[in-house]
């Protein structure tokens, strides 16, 4: 299947654009609908994209939508879904025997502080840490082979595999929800994780609709307020 675009993220993971529909003058066209108008010149239709973003009238971005697939460690997905407007489709341990990729992070990091900074792990202690997760991985991919070779249910046999483990799933979400994800996700609260996905996202989003991407960082980013020219 040839994909839109195709994006690597950490170790294992990655974010692919299966189809995309609207863009920057789907959402213009929406908005004029509502005084009987249609798509002018660029100049006129890129300051009243602006405008609703500035003044947060955002139904009319509605009307872009992205499909992605995407392939990411569970703990990363559980925080994903908790975007719910939009839709899901996740790959099944019931029905799929889940293959032997789990993420393993470069470099281990602290229980972050009050400042919501984190300190990197020395390196000896790193990589010696780092073989120890290696080594669970390992019994417990084998535990979970051992449980179906003896005849246990997949569904049974899946709970000995940790959060690590890659899953992948198809994430259809209009471009005012994806806004709602972008400005959570690239936030340097968000887990690091996560936000390298919403890295590779906003990369895909502002080639696709770049006059949106442009009003997002100017007055949902930066917090600018429109100014009448």
């Amino acid at each position: 299947m040839e994909y839109l675009k195709e994006i690597g993220v950490l170790d294992l993971g990655f974010v692919r654009l299966v189809e995309f529909m609207g863009g920057d003058p789907a959402v213009v066209q929406a908005a004029r609908v509502s005084y009987g108008g249609t798509l002018k010149d660029p100049e006129r239709d890129k300051k009243l994209l602006f405008y609703l973003m500035a003044n947060r009238h955002e139904t009319p971005f509605e009307h872009s939508v992205f499909k992605f697939h995407i392939k990411c460690p569970i703990f990363v997905a559980r925080q994903w879904f908790r975007h719910r407007i939009s839709s899901y489709n996740e790959i099944s341990g019931r029905y799929t025997k889940m293959k032997e990729e789990f993420c393993l992070p470069e470099k281990l990091r602290t229980q972050k502080t009050r400042n919501y900074k984190y300190d990197e792990i020395d390196p000896e202690k790193n990589e010696k840490l780092k073989s120890g997760i290696r080594q669970f991985y390992d019994t417990a991919y084998s535990l979970y082979q051992e449980l179906l070779d003896e005849g246990v249910a997949r569904e049974h046999a899946r709970i000995v595999l940790p959060l690590s483990l890659y899953t992948q799933f198809y994430w259809t979400i209009n471009a005012r929800s994806l806004l709602n994800f972008l400005s959570l996700r690239l936030d340097e609260h968000a887990q690091y994780e996560i936000r390298q996905y919403a890295v590779a996202i906003n990369e895909i989003f502002q080639e696709k609709m770049p006059w949106t991407h442009e009003a997002f960082i100017k007055f949902m980013v930066n917090g600018e307020s429109w100014v009448e020219e």
